[in-house]
């Protein structure tokens, strides 16, 4: 019965879906921006700045360069603030320089570029500064609707630290957010519009299509844009190195331009000087475009783009949590149910309860190695693939907490029962009802943070459910098998995700440990995973413990 308002949310879904909006245009051709001065500065600057690890003494004098540039160019007025951020070098100081030309209106459109970068030489990565410089020059001398912000960032080579701050000293409504990442690599990789957040958001369907556009007009790149699949997948696990991420997350439309995509060009010194004539023209367009529209852009949302129409956050969550709603009220009815045979709940609740903190001590762990130093290297953010190489002092550490879990498992869960005088069969109807109970808490809960990723265990959510029902008996092997898919898509799609940043499966660990390390993930989303982890395993030894069944019934 509780699945009727399933049909009534499928219909209410249906008819929420929306055109795209138009896209952004401008008919004025950027014929300001002077793609060879932006070539020879950024020959320049490779030459004088090799080595920009953030923090690091060519960083900090690349950005007091571009400070001094920015004032020389004229045309607005320019700060510089240090600030102290977790970076992939450890807690470093880091120079942020920002120039604001104001215009007639307060509404800003930001552009930002990160200087910094994990490898020696890097020039690839030096063209967005570049080209913000040169993009300086053209504002200098030319009146804007909109105030302008230019912001020369470090920290983009892990945990973008720089734009982290950067939201914060903004000082008005944004329009728009454009990141110049490499604009002149020989490395072509799409999506060449990054769109991706450090949250459950992606770019605004009208400010990204505005950056395709000019990218055509100008350098003849028809940017893919990505399927309904790989949004749902970058929404329910939210990662990405570029600065646009965390600007992103928190709500500002934004958006990256890179010729490398994501991944970035890495320690590529090899330039194509026609890319920076037209990357920069492509950018100037857009500004221009965005400078002369009337209506503020969407902020950042989790809307999903689904055959040329568009599926708003609100139906994703009413679709989710009506999906989760039978279980939820199977869960209460089984509660009650076992209430009525005098189950001792409390005891199964705190039996489900304590499969949860094996995992949890383990998370503990790599957050207090992060604060102790002990993981030097803990960006508050993935890093660009290579950036924090994963030596012999990593994997000790992640030998380390491992060896936590199965400790905290096979020796601290058993004392903490005894101590909590838990006995009992867990072929009982109060192990499978506080089971359930931990289970539906525990995908509730991420529905709140991300019902993305809660879209991800709703099937498996529902097969649990049969599992670990008292009425329903299953073979072992098949009842253990069930409880395993209904877990399969979390690492299918936490491994789709990892692919497109870059990393292997066997660096997957490696980067789980640095988040969790940096304090990436929120308390909500840290208590739901391990709460869930734990429910799992108490569904896993349910069914291993029931007896064998001739079929299912």
């Amino acid at each position: 019965a509780a699945f009727v308002p399933v049909l009534l949310a499928l219909v209410v879904v249906a008819f929420s879906l929306q055109a795209q909006p138009r896209t952004v245009t401008s008919s004025l051709a950027p014929d300001a921006f002077d793609g060879k001065r932006a070539l020879g500065e950024l020959a320049v600057l490779g030459a004088q700045f090799p080595r920009r690890r953030p923090g690091s003494a060519g960083d900090q004098a690349l950005a007091r360069r571009v400070a001094k540039q920015l004032r020389t160019t004229g045309g607005g007025r320019v700060s510089e603030r240090r600030f102290r951020a977790q970076t992939i070098d450890g807690r470093r100081t880091l120079s942020e320089v920002v120039a604001v030309k104001p215009g007639l209106l307060t509404r800003r459109i930001v552009i930002v570029a990160a200087r910094d970068a994990a490898d020696a030489g890097a020039t690839a990565q030096l063209s967005g500064t570049a080209t913000l410089l040169e993009l300086a020059r053209v504002f200098a001398g030319r009146a804007m609707r909109k105030t302008i912000v230019l912001a020369s960032v470090s920290g983009g080579s892990g945990g973008a630290a720089g734009a982290r701050r950067l939201v914060g000293d903004l000082g008005g409504p944004v329009d728009a957010a454009i990141v110049l990442g490499d604009l002149a690599g020989a490395k072509t990789r799409s999506p060449e519009v990054v769109p991706w957040s450090s949250g459950p958001q992606q770019t605004p369907v009208d400010l990204r299509r505005t950056l395709e556009l000019a990218l055509r007009q100008d350098t003849g790149i028809r940017s893919r844009e990505p399927s309904a699949f790989t949004q749902w997948a970058r929404m329910a696990f939210p990662m990405t190195p570029g600065s646009q991420g965390e600007l992103l997350a928190r709500g500002l439309p934004a958006a990256e331009l890179q010729v490398s995509g994501e991944r970035g060009p890495g320690g590529e010194q090899t330039v194509v000087p026609v890319r920076v004539n037209n990357f920069g023209r492509a950018v100037l367009r857009s500004i221009t475009a965005l400078d002369a529209r009337g209506a503020a852009p969407r902020r950042a949302t989790g809307s999903v783009v689904i055959a040329r129409t568009v599926l708003p956050p609100w139906a994703v969550r009413l679709l989710v949590g009506i999906l989760i709603l039978p279980v939820a009220i199977a869960t209460i009815d089984g509660l009650a149910r076992a209430r009525r045979r005098r189950e001792r709940m409390a005891m199964w609740l705190s039996w489900a309860l304590s499969a949860a903190l094996p995992f949890l001590a383990a998370a503990g762990l790599a957050i207090v190695l992060g604060l102790t130093g002990a993981i030097a290297a803990a960006p508050r953010g993935p890093a660009t693939p290579g950036a924090i190489p994963f030596g012999g002092r990593s994997l000790a550490m992640l030998g380390v907490v491992v060896l936590v879990l199965v400790l905290a498992w096979v020796g601290g869960r058993p004392l903490l029962l005894r101590a909590l005088k838990v006995h009992g069969d867990r072929r009982e109807p109060g192990a499978a009802a506080a089971t359930t109970l931990v289970l539906t808490a525990s995908v509730i809960a991420l529905w709140v943070a991300n019902p993305f990723a809660a879209a991800l265990l709703v099937p498996g959510l529902h097969l649990w459910l049969l599992v670990v029902a008292p009425e329903i008996r299953m073979r072992r092997l098949l009842g253990f098998a069930v409880v395993l898919v209904g877990l399969l898509p979390v690492p299918a799609v936490i491994a789709y995700a990892g692919t497109q940043l870059g990393f292997g499966l066997g660096d997957q660990p490696h980067v789980l440990l640095l988040l969790l390390a940096g304090g990436y993930f929120s308390p909500l989303v840290l208590l739901a995973w391990t709460a869930l982890l734990g429910g799992v395993a108490c569904a896993l030894t349910i069914t291993l413990t029931r007896p064998e069944a001739a079929a299912v019934a």
